[in-house]
């Protein structure tokens, strides 16, 4: 049986559960009310809020009866710290997932307005390294704390995508 870091990876390996966890980040939402941002059908809302569930990645954040039946509103709880190791080939399908998402992206953003795109694969100091994960981080932080319902007043809708890993060398060996 899969640990539960590999579970929760294999759960967001998925280019509309990357966007639901996005959108139950900065509020919490029902599957009807993922389903309409989202454009999807209340049942594919609600199939992968309960994968997401079942993988940790969600909580409940309440329950309120409405015509005869129970709904739940759902919260993406990121600051939840993750440990264990990953298998390969799942730390591969959320990157896959993770680059489909940011095509999607790409495609939405507005023309004309300043954007930030960066890549690299280089040798660095070990602090170096450090200090951009650490940086890296903050800003996955920053981002997270400042999200709110979508739509509101006053907001901005925008889009960040972070992969900062240390590589082995050619020969395999741990830079």
């Amino acid at each position: 049986m899969a640990d539960d870091i590999t579970q929760a990876l294999r759960a967001i390996a998925h280019p509309l559960r990357l966007q639901i966890l996005s959108l139950l980040t900065g509020a919490d939402l029902s599957a009807a009310e993922v389903a309409r941002e989202l454009d999807v059908t209340h049942a594919n809302a609600s199939y992968h809020l309960r994968v997401l569930r079942d993988a940790g990645q969600l909580e409940v954040a309440s329950e309120e009866r409405i015509r005869g039946g129970v709904a739940k509103r759902y919260r993406h709880p990121w600051r939840q710290p993750r440990k264990g190791k990953v298998a390969s080939a799942d730390r591969e399908a959320y990157a896959r997932a993770m680059a489909e998402e940011l095509v999607r992206r790409v495609r939405l953003a507005v023309p004309g307005r300043r954007a930030l795109f960066a890549d690299a694969e280089l040798w660095v100091d070990a602090e170096d390294a450090v200090a951009v994960r650490e940086t890296a981080q903050e800003a996955s932080n920053r981002l997270h704390d400042a999200a709110r319902p979508p739509r509101t007043e006053g907001t901005q809708r925008i889009a960040m995508t972070i992969a900062v890993f240390e590589m082995r060398t050619d020969d395999g060996e741990e830079s």
